[in-house]
């Protein structure tokens, strides 16, 4: 790799045309500037000026260093505020729970970039270590604080070609009579469970699934009815939403962050830009 510093020498000589101008700008000895001169000669393999008593004279390997030698030294010379610059932007890492209106997360992080400026944001896998983590409520952990964000209501789902697809609502105690898909960790399945219970009535459960992305393409498959959050099949025609007799059932979305430790900088100027566009 060539010394950049040979190369402010050649640039110096070649725009001088003279040893002593070059070795004068460059704040070097004459002799030191020599030296460099046929160092870098060396390592480029061949002679870049033709010496006389007049001075120097660019040979055509010079005419063909020079934009290049230039470029580089430049390019270089920015390399201290570049990092600098890097150093100075703010950083936020954002954990983020899968199964997730697409929309309104997209909102959230529109919210995100116009609050914090020079903002390096990265977001995470949701089991990764972060700043803080974009969940449930009911997911907070007991040393985290939540800041709520969004609510998304449970809404029972059926593909278009269903036969529940015409009706305009559904009492629970009707859902005995169609095939049911569980997702276990979910509270309003688990609700809608315990309901029917109470009327010594039970779901017919023919599938489950982990996550709610999973019980979607299960609904869509054919398998048979679920309940899913508003927000993540807001963007899918080929489910229909059917009105239900029941109480409400929802989820709440927001931030959890440690409530043990002091707030990162950024995070704290997040919260503070979120509670004001809020109120």
């Amino acid at each position: 790799m060539v010394d950049l510093r040979l190369l402010r020498f050649f640039i110096a000589i070649y725009e001088e045309n003279n040893i002593t101008a070059a070795a004068t700008r460059c704040y070097v000895s004459q002799p030191s500037l020599s030296a460099g001169l046929k160092q870098l000669e060396e390592e480029l393999g061949g002679p870049l000026f033709e010496r006389s008593k007049k001075g120097v004279k660019a040979l055509d390997s010079a005419h063909y260093l020079y934009p290049l030698a230039v470029k580089l030294v430049e390019e270089a010379s920015k390399l201290p505020a570049l990092f600098m610059a890097k150093a100075s932007r703010q950083k936020l890492r954002l954990a983020v729970m899968p199964d997730l209106s697409q929309r309104r997360l997209a909102g959230l992080l529109t919210q995100i970039n116009q609050a914090i400026s020079h903002l390096d944001l990265e977001l995470v896998d949701y089991q990764s270590t972060a700043d803080c983590r974009l969940t449930l409520d009911s997911l907070r952990h007991e040393d985290e604080v939540f800041f709520p964000l969004w609510e998304e209501d449970y809404v029972l789902c059926v593909p278009t070609e269903h036969p529940l697809a015409q009706a305009n609502r559904i009492r629970p105690e009707e859902l005995s009579q169609y095939d049911f898909i569980e997702c276990p960790p979910c509270e309003a399945h688990q609700q809608t469970i315990g309901l029917l219970a109470c009327s010594n009535l039970s779901l017919n459960l023919v599938a489950k699934a982990d996550s709610k992305s999973l019980v979607m393409s299960l609904v869509l498959a054919g398998f048979g009815v679920s309940f899913l959050p508003d927000g993540l099949i807001e963007d899918e025609p080929r489910l229909k939403q059917i009105k239900f007799d029941g109480p409400r059932m929802f989820r709440r979305i927001g931030l959890c962050y440690p409530s043990h430790q002091a707030v990162a900088p950024t995070l704290a100027k997040l919260l503070r830009y979120l509670t004001q566009a809020t109120a």
